[in-house]
């Protein structure tokens, strides 16, 4: 198990900064969002405004679990938003390159008419750990950095049937759930708009004989809700064709408020090579 704060740390000053990436996030290899939170932390260590708003990432290649360094560039300092550039390199390799906005809060128009889904409060549910107790652990080391309560469970020991591609769940990082730091707080909403796209595009596929990593991972902080440890994420991938997959998410918080929305472009690739 990873504590999300501890693995996403960085060090450094003036723009050049490092961390190192615990395999305790692996799927398919470092999770992408897991990747792009350590860039936004970086970012974030340049940011004199402490709001995010926007993240958007292109993930270049994969990363070792190993140090990775950064490179964080302000283009634009402005008196009520800044941009900042990140650039991640392991050993010279470009792993990742990142722009993040940041904006004060101020007056301006008012309005909400983003409606949450209908589903059960997480206290309902049960965990996967709770619906399945004699399944065997969770594959990737991912998994058990969240408490996830589906709320459309699918039995494993069930064959699968194809359905809508999309995915609703619960999640509550552990063994801490929340954190004070404002780029923390995002970067758990930035792992779930990334991750959660393949578990709803592949429940279109009885038998997916492909796994899709993310090209990118773009992302839209429009509330925090630091103290909330239960976020729903509420995914749909409406397109897969010609080697692509497009997913977009919703993350709400346990009171029905928006809290973040985005969505990525996924490659499919064979997980048998031909």
């Amino acid at each position: 198990m990873g504590d999300f704060e501890v693995d996403t740390r960085v060090a450094g000053e003036a723009g050049i900064y490092s961390g190192k990436l615990s395999s305790d996030w692996a799927i398919w290899g470092p999770n992408g969002g897991y990747v792009a939170s350590v860039a936004l932390r970086a970012a974030g260590r340049e940011a004199a405004i402490p709001r995010p708003v926007s993240f958007s990432c292109h993930f270049i290649s994969v990363a070792r679990f190993d140090v990775v360094e950064l490179a964080v560039t302000p283009l634009h300092r402005g008196r009520r938003a800044e941009s900042i550039h990140v650039r991640m390199t392991q050993e010279g390799r470009p792993i990742l390159a990142a722009m993040l906005r940041t904006a004060l809060p101020g007056p301006g128009l008012t309005h909400a008419f983003a409606v949450p889904p209908k589903v059960a409060p997480p206290e309902e549910l049960l965990t996967f750990a709770e619906l399945y107790p004699d399944q065997p652990r969770a594959p990737h080391a991912f998994w058990n950095n969240i408490d996830g309560k589906p709320i459309e469970p699918r039995d494993p020991s069930v064959p699968p049937r194809a359905t809508a591609p999309t995915y609703r769940q619960w999640n509550r990082f552990t063994p801490r759930a929340t954190f004070e730091d404002p780029f923390v707080d995002a970067a758990r909403l930035l792992v779930l708009i990334d991750t959660m796209g393949w578990p709803a595009a592949s429940r279109a596929h009885v038998e997916p004989k492909f796994q899709a990593p993310n090209l990118d991972v773009n992302v839209w902080f429009h509330r925090a809700e630091p103290e909330e440890p239960w976020l729903l994420s509420d995914h749909e991938s409406p397109l897969a064709e010609a080697g692509l997959m497009a997913t977009t998410g919703r993350v709400w918080s346990r009171r029905g408020r928006l809290l973040a929305s985005g969505g990525g472009q996924l490659m499919c690739l064979p997980t048998t090579p031909a």
